[in-house]
């Protein structure tokens, strides 16, 4: 019987401590949501009565900032100097409080005081520190914080405590050198680049904070030429600037050092290739190929050096005609060299396109495309890749119903797959180019249902077009001038295009394409890198036709021109702006934002 009476009264006393334990927490909610409310004087009647029973340190925040509100000084610093004797343990957190309070009552000398006496009461608890530390940041004091979190490394004889926290709130008071320093340290230590790259991702906003960190990767390389670290964050740092020529003589250093065979070196040209810097591009891929003759990335290293020149040749205007055939001796001595073999299959492909498209050599072309489809007959991928580039040139040659066919056999052969979808696209514009007009929206119909967001786009792009600039006259001749326009453009005879394209502004300075002809206009002189010409047209657009569906992309597109061509930074920014106003709703918002945090001197584009 005893016993079940001890076991009662046990059970008894846990019940009441957990009913008054849950009864505390409901009033400690009622509390906060009085502070949330800024019924400062019910919540500090609550906080007042809880914190005499047990500490909670967001509790005791709550309660000095309600006092602060309503400007209870004496009332404040009464309890917080009872508490302080009474307990010890948490005698760190009244301090804290008693300074934020003295803050508040405008002392600021004596709130340091008691911000000091905080730090000193945590002792040895270096996890308080921590603690103590957020909360410093928090009420926007980070010179105490960087104090408290020095005095752990103090007490922990450990110099490296704490360094992700302590470049945090060098960050918080400007001292950009000290914050870089503590993050390299903690890279090195712990070999976290990716961690210390987000970190100056987030950190380094500035163009003097980019030279810092810039000029101290190159004295620690200097330094430690053994050490890689520093050389792989000089490298990311650049490859973020775009400055492909200076991180490719890095990752050269880094190659011979470490020995990665040209692997990081071939990654980083392809990177500067899809970047357009096709020089830089060129410069790795030499290289490549005079280091490593027999290494696995050397022949395609080798065409890729021949492909970026092309690249370079096609974007240059006028087209240098004895530079394309340069490029078709160098590929045809690359087939010679290594072989009619699968290294070589994509050259085939590049000789055929340099023959079509700007030598109009159409028979070459289509040998070439033979001799690459009979090599690469195993890959059905690559077998209607070819068969596509094999339509565009019948279409070059005039021969539409050949590139149908061509297109057709592709459809069916990757049916639902992104190379069918393609193929259908592709057969749409060829029905779009001769006119018929109707038949090209039932296949873009189609379309706008892939699964590819880009052939989908596409498909809705041209679809529109079609539909809001037919049935306006009876032979739909405007519409078919602009396709036969839009024709000239795909066979690359662009200043054919740019004749038509003004005698058709003349022609119709009202029609509902006009906005289209000064966009296809001025899309055509950047192509010829003609950018003044190009601004010209976009202005027009953008003053006449602002409010309709091509108004967001002739500004984002003057923005692009100012800041990419005209290397006018502030012009450049103003438009981006104008974006953000204008168009808040607009695709490019993300990007525009992106462009102009860059230029701005963010690190991050």
């Amino acid at each position: 019987m005893k016993r079940e009476i001890i076991k009662w009264v046990i059970y008894s006393f846990i019940s009441s401590a957990a009913a008054g334990g849950a009864a505390a927490q409901t009033e400690l909610k009622l509390a906060e949501q009085y502070f949330k409310t800024n019924e400062c004087q019910k919540a500090i009647e609550i906080y007042r009565v809880a914190l005499t029973s047990d500490f909670d340190k967001i509790a005791l925040r709550n309660f000095t900032e309600c006092l602060v509100r309503l400007q209870q000084w004496e009332e404040g610093e009464k309890y917080l100097k009872k508490a302080v004797k009474l307990d010890a343990v948490n005698a760190n957190w009244y301090y804290l409080y008693w300074g934020l309070l003295l803050d508040g009552k405008n002392k600021p000398l004596d709130a340091i005081k008691k911000y000091k006496q905080a730090i000193s009461s945590i002792g040895q608890r270096i996890d308080q520190n921590r603690e103590m530390a957020d909360e410093f940041r928090r009420i926007e004091h980070s010179d105490m914080s960087l104090l408290v979190l020095q005095d752990a490394r103090e007490i922990a004889k450990s110099p490296d405590l704490f360094q992700l926290e302590i470049a945090s709130v060098y960050r918080d008071l400007n001292r950009t050198e000290d914050m870089i320093n503590e993050l390299l340290s903690y890279g090195i230590k712990y070999h976290s680049i990716e961690l210390v790259q987000n970190m100056l991702q987030d950190f380094l906003k500035g163009e003097n904070d980019q030279q810092l960190l810039e000029s101290e990767l190159y004295q620690k390389i200097q330094k430690y030429p053994n050490e890689g670290f520093y050389n792989e964050l000089l490298i990311w740092y650049q490859i973020q600037k775009k400055d492909f020529y200076k991180a490719f003589i890095q990752e050269k250093a880094l190659d011979r050092r470490f020995k990665h065979q040209g692997e990081r070196l071939f990654n980083l040209g392809l990177l500067a290739s899809q970047n357009l810097d096709y020089s830089t591009a060129a410069s790795i891929f030499d290289y490549l190929v005079k280091e490593y003759p027999n290494g696995n990335i050397y022949p395609v290293s080798r065409r890729m050096a021949i492909y970026v020149r092309e690249q370079q040749v096609r974007n240059t205007f006028p087209i240098n005609h004895s530079e394309v055939r340069k490029l078709i001796g160098q590929y045809q001595k690359l087939i010679t060299d290594l072989g009619s073999n699968l290294r070589t299959v994509e050259a085939y492909r590049n000789l055929a396109n340099l023959y079509a498209f700007y030598l109009q050599d159409f028979d070459n072309a289509i040998t070439a495309l033979e001799k690459a489809v009979e090599v690469g007959k195993s890959n059905q991928n690559f077998v209607d890749n070819c068969k596509l580039d094999l339509g565009d040139i019948y279409l070059l040659k005039g021969e539409p119903w050949e590139a149908s066919l061509l297109y057709s056999q592709v459809e069916k052969s990757q049916k639902d797959n992104i190379l069918g979808y393609d193929a259908k696209l592709r057969n749409a514009k060829l029905h779009y180019y001769k006119g018929d007009f109707d038949l090209a929206k039932d296949v873009l119909n189609i379309l706008k249902k892939a699964t590819t967001r880009e052939i989908a786009n596409d498909a809705n792009d041209l679809s529109l077009l079609i539909m809001d600039n037919t049935g306006l006259d009876s032979n739909e001749i405007a519409m078919q001038e602009y396709a036969n326009i839009e024709l000239l453009l795909f066979q690359n005879k662009k200043y054919a295009a740019l004749d038509s394209l003004q005698a058709m502004l003349e022609k119709y300075p009202k029609h509902s394409l006009t906005d289209e002809l000064l966009w296809l206009t001025a899309k055509t002189y950047i192509s010829l890198d003609s950018n003044q010409a190009a601004l010209k047209y976009l202005n027009n657009l953008n003053e006449n036709f602002g409010h309709d569906i091509l108004g967001d992309d002739a500004l984002f597109e003057i923005g692009k021109l100012y800041e990419e061509k005209l290397k006018d930074k502030n012009a450049a920014m103003k438009i981006y702006e104008e974006i953000l106003n204008k168009y808040p709703g607009s695709i490019f918002v993300a990007e525009s934002r992106k462009r102009f945090r860059f230029l701005r001197g963010d690190l991050i584009n």
